[in-house]
C-alpha cells in the first residue's frame, strides 16, 4: 500500500478537503449575503416604514425557499399560527405563556411525525428562531416593555428579517426596529461583517478538515498517521478518549461556524450594534470559542456557545420559572433549550446531564469559595469581590483544576456527535443504543465523576 510523505498529505488535504469545503460554502452562502445586503441598502433610501418591513419579509421568504424549498410552509404556518394567537389573547396579560403552549403543541405534533424527520430537522434551526422571536415578543408585551402588539407587517417583518431568519441568532423586537431605520454605512460596519464571514470560513474548515484529518495526523488514533481509511476501530483508553475529544473538537466549529455566520449576515442586514452617544459599535457576539475550548467552567461554556440564545433562556425561562425553585428552574430551562433543538435522545441525554454537571459544579465552587474565601467561583469574580484570596498558588491550582474538569465533560459530551456517523444519521438524529454505546465506551464517567462531585459537597456542606 502506498505511503505519503507529510508534504503530499497537506497537499491533498488542501486541495481535497479545504478548498471544495470553502468553495461550496460560498456556493450556498452568496445570494444570502447579497438578499441582506440589498436590504441594507433598501432602508437606506428613506421609504415608509410599511415597506421597510414589507421589504425583510419579502428577503426572509426568499431565503427560506432558498434553502428549504416547498418545505418552508411549515415556518410560514407556525409564524401565522403566533400572530394569530398573539391577536386573540391581545388584551390578555399572559400572551407570553399562550405563545409558549402553542409552539410546543406545534413542534410536538411536528416531531410524532406530521413530517418527515429528515426534512423537520433540517428546518428546525429556522423554526427554532421564529418561536424564540414571537415568545419574547410575547413576554415583553406582558412585561410592559412594549406598549402595543405590533401590526401583522411588523411581527412578520421581526419573525422573517433576513439577517436571522435562516441561521440566527435570536434578536430583540427594538433591535430588529432599529436595524430597518437604516443606520449609515461605515468601514466598521463593513469590517464587521469581512471578520465574522472569514471566521465563520475558517471554522467550516476546521469542522470539515482539521478535526476529522488533520487532529489524527498529529495524534495517531488508529496506528495509521496518514488516515488511510476512514473505517478504524478504536483500541485502549486512551485512543477512546481520544476519539471523543475529536469528535467535540469537529461539533464545536460547526457550532462556531453558525455563530459566526449569523453574526455575518445580522450585521450585513443593519442589526447587531449598540449605540454610544452619536457612534455606533458592530458588535455582536453570537459564540465565543476560546471561552469554550478553555473553559473557567461548565457554566461559561453553556452561557458562551450562543450568548443571544443563552440570554433568551434566561431572560424568558429561567426568571420565569424561578418560582419552583432553582434546580427545576435549571430543569425546566434545559428542557426548553432541547424542545427547540430538536427532540433526538442524545440531544436530550446531553442538556439533561448538563444540567446536572453546571448545577453540582456551581454549588460545589460556591460552597469551596466560601470555605477558602477565595475566587473559585463557576463565574470570574469581580475586580471588588470581599474575597481574600484572589490571585494565589492554591486559587489558581483550583481554579485550574475545575478548566481541565471542563475540557474532560466537553470531550465526554462530545463523544455523542460522531463525525464518522453518516449523513443520514445525523439528520434523523442519533438513537438511544447511540447513546448508550458512546457512553458506555468511556465508561459512563463524567456522570460517575459528576455525582461523586455531589457527594463530596454534600459531606463539606
Amino acid at each position: 500500500m502506498a505511503t505519503f510523505s507529510r508534504q503530499d498529505f497537506f497537499q491533498q488535504l488542501v486541495q481535497g478537503c479545504v478548498v471544495p469545503t470553502a468553495q461550496q460554502g460560498l456556493d450556498q452562502l452568496w445570494l444570502l449575503l447579497a438578499v441582506c445586503l440589498t436590504c441594507r441598502l433598501l432602508w437606506r433610501l428613506g421609504l415608509p416604514p410599511a415597506v421597510k418591513h414589507a421589504s425583510t419579509v419579502a428577503g426572509g421568504f426568499f431565503s427560506l425557499y432558498h434553502f428549504f424549498q416547498r418545505h418552508m410552509v411549515w415556518v410560514v404556518l407556525l409564524s401565522l399560527l403566533c400572530y394569530l394567537v398573539l391577536f386573540l389573547c391581545r388584551h390578555s396579560s399572559h400572551r407570553g405563556v399562550f405563545l409558549s403552549v402553542t409552539i410546543l403543541i406545534y413542534l410536538l405534533m411536528g416531531e410524532m411525525h406530521m413530517v418527515d424527520t429528515v426534512t423537520w430537522h433540517k428546518m428546525r434551526g429556522a423554526q427554532m428562531i421564529v418561536a424564540m422571536k414571537a415568545v419574547s415578543l410575547g413576554f415583553d408585551l406582558d412585561r410592559g416593555e412594549l406598549s402595543a402588539v405590533p401590526s401583522p407587517v411588523e411581527f412578520m417583518g421581526y419573525l422573517y428579517f433576513v439577517g436571522t431568519i435562516v441561521f440566527g441568532p435570536w434578536l430583540h423586537f427594538r433591535s430588529y426596529l432599529l436595524a430597518v431605520e437604516g443606520r449609515p454605512l461605515s468601514f466598521t460596519w463593513l469590517g464587521k461583517v469581512a471578520a465574522s464571514l472569514s471566521r465563520a470560513l475558517l471554522c467550516l474548515v476546521v469542522s470539515t478538515c482539521v478535526g476529522p484529518y488533520l487532529f489524527p495526523y498529529f495524534i495517531p488514533l488508529y496506528g495509521d498517521r496518514l488516515l488511510r481509511s476512514k473505517k478504524r476501530q478504536v483500541r485502549g483508553a486512551v485512543a477512546r478518549w481520544l476519539h471523543a475529544y475529536e469528535s467535540a473538537i469537529s461539533f464545536h466549529f460547526s457550532n462556531y461556524f453558525v455563530g459566526f455566520l449569523s453574526e455575518g449576515t445580522t450585521t450585513l442586514a443593519g442589526a447587531g450594534f449598540t449605540e454610544e452617544k452619536d457612534h455606533l459599535c458592530w458588535d455582536l457576539t453570537v459564540s465565543r470559542p476560546l471561552s469554550v475550548e478553555l473553559p473557567r467552567s461548565m457554566v461559561e461554556v453553556v452561557t458562551s456557545w450562543n450568548l443571544p440564545m443563552s440570554h433568551w433562556l434566561n431572560s424568558y425561562v429561567f426568571k420565569n420559572s424561578l418560582r419552583l425553585g432553582k434546580l427545576s428552574a435549571l430543569l425546566v430551562t434545559y428542557a426548553a433549550s432541547a424542545l427547540l433543538h430538536g427532540f433526538s435522545f442524545h440531544l436530550g441525554a446531553v442538556l439533561l446531564t448538563l444540567a446536572f454537571i453546571t448545577y453540582v459544579e456551581h454549588v460545589l465552587r460556591k460552597r469551596l469559595a466560601t470555605i477558602f474565601n477565595a475566587c473559585v467561583l463557576s463565574k470570574r469574580c469581580p475586580p471588588d469581590c470581599p474575597h481574600r484570596h484572589r490571585t494565589g498558588l492554591g486559587v489558581q491550582a483550583l481554579n485550574l483544576f475545575f478548566r481541565a474538569l471542563a475540557v474532560f465533560h466537553l470531550a465526554y459530551l462530545g463523544s455523542l456527535f460522531d463525525i464518522d456517523t453518516d449523513d443520514t444519521t445525523e439528520e434523523q438524529g442519533y438513537g438511544m443504543s447511540h447513546t448508550v454505546r458512546k457512553w458506555s465506551e468511556l465508561g459512563w464517567a463524567s456522570h460517575w465523576l459528576t455525582f461523586s462531585c455531589w457527594i463530596f459537597y454534600r459531606l463539606i456542606s
